[in-house]
């Protein structure tokens, strides 16, 4: 399968630190696609990624996957059904949870300017995340690995860092 099979409107999911907003940003330049980045518009700008209000969300949320072409980067699940309904390709990451936990310490401590960062804000190391991606992250992927089978969309799958670069280098990405 190649990158424009995907069509116009690709939604990425996969588990904290992935590289999702790395590969949405890959994608809509080299396709003329907008990147959407699901946490830039879960999160209040210019804070510690304080939530939006629940409704504000959904409304930027449904408003976004309204346009006609986008590639989206995120799961907020709640979401899921109508962001599908308007998807023409689904992209599934499935890093190992100890790549995530290495990358979001990198992000923290080294990247200033990364895709999908929240505007006026700077990753700092939490707890809470560290948690959420060693924890949660594990029944959140048998989750995704049934979403997948499901998923009628064209569809890939990218299950290690090796898998990751091969797509991005068959699909003349850059990161």
């Amino acid at each position: 399968m190649t990158i424009d099979d995907l069509g116009p409107r690709i939604c990425i999911m996969g588990p904290s630190n992935s590289g999702k907003s790395t590969l949405a940003e890959a994608i809509g330049h080299a396709r003329d696609l907008p990147s959407v980045h699901l946490d830039q518009l879960y999160h209040l700008p210019n804070s510690d990624w304080q939530l939006r209000p629940e409704a504000e969300f959904t409304a930027l949320h449904d408003e976004a996957i309204l346009a006609p072409r986008w590639v989206m980067d995120g799961n907020y699940s709640r979401c899921l059904p109508q962001r599908l309904q308007r998807a023409t390709g689904f992209i599934l990451l499935d890093i190992p949870t100890v790549t995530g936990l290495l990358r979001y310490l990198r992000r923290s401590w080294f990247e200033r300017d990364r895709p999908g960062a929240l505007e006026g804000s700077r990753d700092s190391v939490k707890w809470e995340m560290i948690r959420h991606i060693a924890i949660a992250t594990r029944a959140n992927r048998k989750r995704y690995e049934a979403m997948f089978d499901r998923i009628a969309l064209p569809k890939v799958k990218l299950a290690t860092a090796r898998e990751l670069t091969r797509f991005y280098n068959s699909a003349g990405l850059r990161r």
